[in-house]
């Protein structure tokens, strides 16, 4: 099945599981934030291996479905695990899923992350948004044939991140009365986790957090046109900083667990205060 194919053959699959759902918004939780799928009132509930171009996720703690509802006011379509360059999958592979969900309609994109803190001030626990973001290794997740029914070849990164959207982001913090960091991920293909010395060169350029995942997933996103509102929780300080020992993966789901309602409660309001998706185009 040649590419194109296989993108219109997904889209198709969710058309049909869902036929009369559309989304205002596509969400992606990452590590340990899965518990915000437990607020959604579900339509629909789409394993990725029915979903051409959806590969299976080997992620800890990531599901691998695709989650159709309403959250705080909003059609959703929740992706339960994401795929990771590390797992094996190609670049292409691991963003196939954003480019089938932009191609069935969803315009704007919440992408969540569990990171490691760089920035000296941050704490284990702390919520981020994302404004902008560094990767500097392996290849790009659009290099390769061009392909028009994905989006441009050559297109501008200069407001990857949502400007409006992050503004929206941090009135729900206000709301919510919760401390909210800003700055600077930066993508490391993994698995394995960082050095001390690459993380202080991440530093040293600009990174705030580190982590394996999100930025392929934006830089298709857009791409293909969306607007995009990037999430990190801060669940772990990198290697290398002031007691910070061995880094486990446990040490994440417990980030995630201990950060549940603070992270809930905040995207939830965040959602709730996104205006309707027709509006947000113009």
């Amino acid at each position: 099945m040649d590419k194109r194919t296989m993108l219109e053959e997904g889209v198709r699959a969710i058309r049909e599981a869902a036929p009369d759902f559309a989304p205002d918004l596509v969400l992606v939780l990452g590590s340990g934030l899965g518990s915000l799928a437990d607020r959604v009132e579900p339509a629909a509930v789409i394993p990725y291996d029915k979903i051409p171009g959806f590969k299976p996720s080997t992620a800890p703690y990531h599901a691998g479905r695709l989650l159709l509802g309403q959250l705080a006011g909003k059609n959703v379509a929740v992706m339960q695990g994401r795929l990771h360059y590390y797992e094996g999958y190609s670049m292409s592979e691991v963003t196939d899923p954003l480019r089938i969900l932009a191609l069935w309609g969803a315009k704007r994109l919440i992408l969540t992350n569990a990171a490691g803190g760089v920035n000296l001030t941050f704490a284990r626990g702390d919520l981020m948004l994302i404004t902008d973001h560094i990767k500097m290794f392996t290849e790009s997740p659009v290099r390769g044939k061009e392909n028009h029914l994905a989006g441009p070849r050559f297109f501008d990164m200069t407001e990857t991140y949502s400007v409006a959207m992050g503004h929206v982001l941090r009135k729900a913090a206000r709301k919510q009365g919760i401390r909210l960091r800003e700055g600077v991920y930066m993508f490391f293909p993994g698995p394995q986790y960082e050095t001390p010395a690459e993380i202080r060169m991440a530093r040293t350029l600009g990174a705030d957090a580190v982590g394996m995942s999100t930025v392929p997933e934006a830089i298709v996103a857009r791409q293909m046109g969306m607007q995009i509102l990037g999430v990190s929780l801060i669940s772990n300080l990198a290697a290398g900083m002031a007691g910070q020992s061995q880094i486990t993966e446990e040490e994440v789901a417990e980030a995630g667990a201990a950060s549940a309602e603070r992270f809930c409660a905040l995207m939830e309001t965040a959602i709730a205060l996104l205006p309707p998706a027709e509006k947000a185009e113009e």
